[in-house]
């Protein structure tokens, strides 16, 4: 598998000391150097441990890619590759060894999307003594050349989502009629997929792999040595190639339908809905992304029941977001990893951690990452993301948070998603805060209607915090956003609150929040 748009970059493996080094995201047996390798090479894989004793990992995170590339490993070598899989406390350790006894091999190795990586693999490898040649990734739908290529010839925005979509829908002709028009005659079906769900809607049912003794004897590892978080029970992601074959195929079959109305909605108790959950598969590289393009469009094509929103919503992600969030990433670092625009100032609040919260909406959503490593991407920007902006919370907190809890959360994931999406801090895309009151949530889901707090009420007792919290979110940030004209509107109502001073009461209401915070109170 490689790339569809740009050039897949040529090299040969046939001298048997140019040795495939496979990380534990680049688990796809046929791209990059192991999709070269003839049968019988020697391939290096490196477990290194280090790095998850960093930070508190969600448990099933840190199963999923120590199984994933264990499996990896095992069917490699039934495929008749002659495997050195070296567990060790850091890459450099590994490859001290490695080198030490094959001292005239050079590895071969894709290029990670992470931020300096192959440059710091180049270092680690030169100090061990050894060989690197750091070759295209391909595991993507495009190439960084095809990107940066269009991007210096064209006259539009390039860092403007939708710009990249059009591009990308053309160059792969995913959902293009013969005449170079958009299928049904609109790029994107956005507006058709932000229903709630009647009463009585059943989400469809999800993949549940069959796990073997190999995953759960790492499960038990994963919680014997490292410091985690999150359930323990209940494991549901893929990790082996078949598992994720499967679980794409089940989507296609069996959720696909449904998926379009209801991406955006959050219900309480579904945590799934409708939605696809190949994201760990495809960052693993269990999956190419074009190989699930492929199938979900050839299944509008050939089936009746998938309607266009749904097919569209979700090769939007794959072909367009997925792709967008790496060109931002690589452009925009390492700026965008410290960049906080807004200034803000405060911790991530505990209940983050905790789940121990007053708010329906936080603490459910955070149950459902402490139960997997997930939640979908409303409740990713408009719950979490959202509240941490109103409240202030400083980019780079939140991110780390993100790039710990979620089993498909990788730097160059979360750091455009979550910094810039989620909490404005650099304005290399987003035109305006992805920010709202109470009123977002309670139409888009479930919560409101058991929490705590009244939706409706800005201030005095059992308010929504999210209400005084966007008020005072925009009377603090004035100076930056006023002149923003998507936020005129806005504006305008804040004007009202602080003739009416209604703002003073708001800013009351405001310390009272984070005072009852500081106890672990709201």
């Amino acid at each position: 598998m490689t790339p569809v748009v740009g050039e897949t970059q040529t090299y040969s493996l046939d001298d048997l000391t140019r040795v495939p080094w496979v990380l534990g995201t680049h688990l796809h047996p046929d791209a990059g150097p192991i999709g070269r390798a003839p049968e019988g090479s020697r391939v290096l894989m490196i477990e290194a441990h280090d790095f998850a004793r960093r930070k508190p990992y969600h448990h099933d995170k840190l199963t999923l890619v120590f199984s994933g590339m264990r499996h990896f490993r095992d069917e490699l070598r039934e495929r008749g590759y002659a495997v050195t899989y070296i567990k060790a406390d850091s890459f450099g350790d590994a490859l001290s060894e490695y080198f030490a006894d094959h001292p005239d091999d050079e590895v071969v190795l894709m290029r990670s999307p992470s931020h300096r990586s192959a440059e710091r693999f180049e270092e680690l490898v030169r100090d061990a003594g050894g060989q690197l040649a750091v070759v295209q990734n391909e595991l993507f739908v495009g190439t960084r050349e095809a990107f940066d290529r269009w991007a210096n010839a064209t006259d539009k925005q390039p860092f403007r989502h939708e710009t990249f979509y059009r591009w990308m829908r053309r160059q792969t002709g995913v959902l293009m009629t013969d005449d170079g028009n958009p299928e049904g005659g609109e790029w994107n079906y956005d507006g058709d997929n932000q229903e709630f769900p009647p009463d009585g809607w059943e989400s469809p049912p999800v993949y549940h792999p069959d796990h073997d003794d190999l995953t759960t004897e790492t499960s038990e590892w994963v919680s014997e040595e490292f410091d985690v978080w999150g359930e323990e029970d209940g494991f549901v992601w893929p990790v082996t190639r078949a598992q994720a074959l499967r679980k794409l195929t089940h989507f296609v079959e069996t959720r696909l339908p449904e998926f379009g109305p209801y991406q955006d909605a959050m219900r309480s108790d579904d945590w799934a809905m409708a939605h696809a959950l190949l994201g760990s598969s495809i960052n693993l590289g269990l999956l190419h992304p074009w190989e699930a393009v492929q199938e979900i469009e050839q299944a509008y094509y050939d089936r009746t029941d998938i309607p266009l929103n749904s097919a569209e919503g979700v090769l939007r992600q794959l072909i367009g977001w997925r792709e967008f969030m790496r060109h931002v990433y690589r452009h925009s670092m390492p700026r965008l990893s410290d960049a906080n625009q807004l200034d803000a100032p405060h911790s991530l609040p505990e209940f983050y951690w905790t789940g121990e919260t007053n708010m329906e909406c936080l603490r459910q959503t955070v149950e459902d990452v402490r139960q997997r490593g997930y939640s979908h991407h409303i409740q990713r920007l408009m719950v979490l993301a959202n509240f941490a902006t109103l409240w202030g919370v400083e980019p780079k907190q939140l991110n780390e948070w993100f790039n710990a809890t979620y089993v498909d959360a990788y730097h160059w994931v979360t750091t455009p998603n979550v910094v810039e999406m989620g909490q404005y801090g650099d304005g290399v895309f987003a035109t305006k805060p992805y920010v709202s009151s109470a009123n977002y949530i309670d139409k888009m889901s479930d919560y409101c209607g058991d929490c705590y707090y009244y939706k409706t009420k800005d201030t005095g007792n059992k308010a929504c915090p999210f209400n005084a919290l966007y008020w005072d979110f925009l009377d603090r940030n004035e100076d930056e956003l006023r002149s923003n004209h998507r936020m005129g509107l806005m504006y305008s109502h804040v004007d009202s609150k602080q003739e009416s001073e209604e703002m003073a009461e708001i800013r009351d209401r405001v310390t009272t929040l984070r005072e009852k915070a500081g106890y672990g109170e709201l």
